[in-house]
């Protein structure tokens, strides 16, 4: 018994070490991929069934407003962030005037910055966990679950039976990354997807 105690401590050591090894490369290749992206991020007031419909419906309304502003022609990400930087009151105004339409008396907020993203797939393509320039938009008291997405270049799904990233954003994000880079995000890949489930199962166990 105690010789299965001390193999158990050393392999749970063991295995912190290359948790650790794994977090550091995905932080390497989030700061890499974040120069080129600009990651999507919506928070709903609260978990109520209510509340995250809705913010369902702003995510959408929100996605339409930026993608007919913008012609659906983006040229960079400096061009999007600069876009929605100079009409964040008129999205917020957008926003807000749907969420009243809709019997709801808090108001939104949209936030141009830095966030903390998890580990996400979108259809076959998995981001590592980092900090990435990201668009917030918070509903309310922003204490409700998240949606996430990959503004740009697009990887936004309003659907999740259609949760198929377009051969046209990928072949744009391939032209923007490394190859090596471009390969390790599709879920596929070995280290990405045994860190994301590794942590989930640690996380889960400890």
């Amino acid at each position: 018994m105690k010789n299965m105690k001390i193999g158990a401590v050393f392999f749970l050591a063991a295995l912190t070490l290359w948790l650790v090894q794994l977090s550091g490369r995905d932080q390497a290749l989030a700061g890499r991929i974040r120069e080129n992206v600009l990651r999507f991020h919506v928070i709903g007031d609260s978990n109520r069934r209510e509340d995250q419909e809705l913010k369902l419906q702003v995510r959408s309304l929100l996605l339409k407003e930026i993608e007919k502003g913008t012609d659906g022609q983006a040229s960079s990400k400096e061009a999007l962030t600069s876009y929605i930087n100079l009409h964040k009151s008129e999205l917020e105004k957008a926003a807000d005037d749907f969420i009243h339409s809709r019997g709801f008396d808090y108001e939104s907020s949209i936030e141009v910055g830095v966030s903390h993203f998890p580990t996400k797939s979108y259809g076959d393509m998995l981001f590592p966990a980092g900090d990435y320039d990201a668009v917030r938009v918070i509903l309310g008291t922003g204490k409700g679950r998240n949606w996430w997405c990959v503004l740009y270049p697009s990887l936004c799904f309003v659907s999740d039976t259609a949760a198929v990233v377009p051969d046209s954003s990928k072949a744009q994000l391939a032209g923007m990354l490394a190859e090596e880079d471009y390969s390790s995000l599709f879920a596929s890949h070995p280290d990405i997807q045994i860190s994301f489930r590794l942590s989930e199962w640690w996380n889960s166990t400890f």
